[in-house]
């Protein structure tokens, strides 16, 4: 599907880094130092580790370590993060399409956990949705898709009328493998085809329709 679509769902489901929030600077900063002290790439570790948790990045950038030390070194790079806010900004037409949203069904669901998610939310200076799915609330990563369907649930909507709004190619297919529909926004998005792509939130329009649906504008 491309160009212009009109996409209908009960309750929609937004990915943080790089959807509503351009972390770009500081996830660069942070995991380029990482790279440097585990003597690997920067440029091929920054092909891994957008849109999944740190420790799911760490698994496939180091194969042979053990995952509690992954785990350790993840707890590090989250406060590294969280401290560092310089650079956050809201995608273009963020902060309207959060506003378009009160009231209707809608979570968070992002690998960052409570604190990062916080920080990086006020940084660019947008609402946190009542609803949220962090990094706490999940015993897998995207790409699995338990974080989608925990926000699903608690929403208390059905997967199939979920939309979902990524960016990364874990995030895609994490929404794809929950059953839903998924809106790619930004120019890493096209690579991994998901339903439909935006370069950003202003290519999108919210529009309630009385019956509890809503109906989605795109392109």
């Amino acid at each position: 599907m491309t160009a212009t679509a009109v996409l209908t769902a009960r309750a929609l489901l937004l990915d943080m880094d790089g959807t509503l929030v351009n972390s770009d600077a500081s996830v660069e900063r942070v995991w380029r130092r990482w790279s440097e002290r585990h003597g690997l790439d920067p440029d091929e570790v920054m092909k891994v580790v957008h849109g999944r948790q740190g420790y799911a990045s760490m698994a496939l950038l180091l194969p042979g370590r053990p995952m509690e030390q992954n785990h350790a070194d993840n707890a590090r790079m989250l406060a590294e993060e969280t401290a560092d806010t310089e650079g956050v900004v809201p995608i273009p037409g963020a902060p309207e399409f959060l506003a378009s949203l009160r009231g209707l069904p809608h979570a968070l669901v992002t690998s960052a956990d409570v604190p990062l998610s916080t920080a990086r939310m006020a940084a660019a200076g947008l609402d946190l949705p009542e609803v949220r799915v962090t990094a706490e609330s999940v015993g897998a990563s995207k790409p699995d898709p338990e974080g989608f369907l925990k926000g699903a649930a608690e929403l208390g909507v059905a997967p199939e009328d979920c939309v979902v709004f990524e960016d990364s190619g874990a995030g895609i297919a994490a929404g794809r493998a929950a059953g839903m529909t998924v809106v790619g926004v930004g120019s890493r998005a096209a690579f991994h085809e998901p339903d439909v792509v935006v370069a950003d939130l202003t290519r999108v329009r919210v529009e309630a329709v009385g019956d509890g649906t809503i109906r989605l504008h795109v392109g």
